[in-house]
């Protein structure tokens, strides 16, 4: 079991590789002490969230400040101002491949540069972008005589779901459906559209349905508090 001062030194092993490579173009070495502590291997997601300040008239983004389009470092005090968090980059490797503390460097550098859905992050961002760290147990395949029973299986709050079929595979995080108030059928479809099937797909035969945790660490403000997520069930 991972203590919070775990996760704090691996949010800030995250953030320091994802700061080495936008400066340098390069990998970060990971500290003898951090690989000798950390080599157990596991499942990781990195996920950077941009925190975007909403004190704006209306509501709406305060994009009066065009430093950051300047390329210049701004400073908010996210304590006193209404921020929402869009995701930035979300990468990482469902199953136990490596060793945690490597997984960790190579899943918050491509959250950073390889998500296809986002352009790749500048350094000038990074003093308004969160992290967010998932350690995943392995995925668990679950077994069932009739499709519907999945829904039994599986609990939200608890469980991430991935979803392979002859096509391809998808993976949510837990903190996904709970985040979007989903129910266990809802995630179930949720995840099959996320492999690029039908949402119906967990109703094949020759799908296949894991179930997984995740310990669940994250800054509370950029570069900042590092907190244990705790899901509502």
């Amino acid at each position: 079991m991972l203590s919070d001062e775990d996760g704090y030194t691996l949010i800030r092993l995250a953030r320091s590789a994802l700061e080495h490579y936008l400066k340098h173009g390069r990998m970060i070495d990971v500290d003898e002490h951090i690989r000798s502590r950390y080599s157990m291997k596991a499942g990781v997601f990195v996920t950077l969230n941009e925190l975007i300040d909403m004190s704006g008239k209306d509501g709406n983004r305060n994009d009066n400040d065009n430093s950051a389009i300047r390329g210049k470092s701004i400073y908010i005090d996210y304590a006193k101002v209404k921020v929402k968090e869009e995701l930035r980059g979300c990468i990482g490797f469902p199953l136990p491949s490596k060793e945690l503390c490597y997984a960790i460097v190579d899943a918050a550098v491509a959250a950073a540069t390889e998500d296809p859905r986002f352009e790749p992050v500048k350094s000038s961002e990074l003093d308004r972008i969160t992290v967010e760290l998932s350690i995943l147990t392995e995925p668990e395949l679950i077994t069932v005589k009739d499709p519907r029973e999945y829904k039994d299986k599986i609990k939200v709050g608890r469980d991430g779901l991935m979803i392979v079929w002859r096509y391809g595979s998808g993976l949510l995080l837990p903190q996904v459906a709970v985040e979007y108030g989903w129910d266990e059928e809802r995630f179930l479809c949720e995840t099959c559209m996320k492999a690029g099937a039908m949402p119906d797909c967990w109703f094949y035969q020759d799908t296949r349905v894991y179930r997984f945790e995740a310990i669940i660490f994250k800054e509370v403000e950029p570069n900042g508090r590092v907190t244990r997520v705790r899901l509502a069930e």
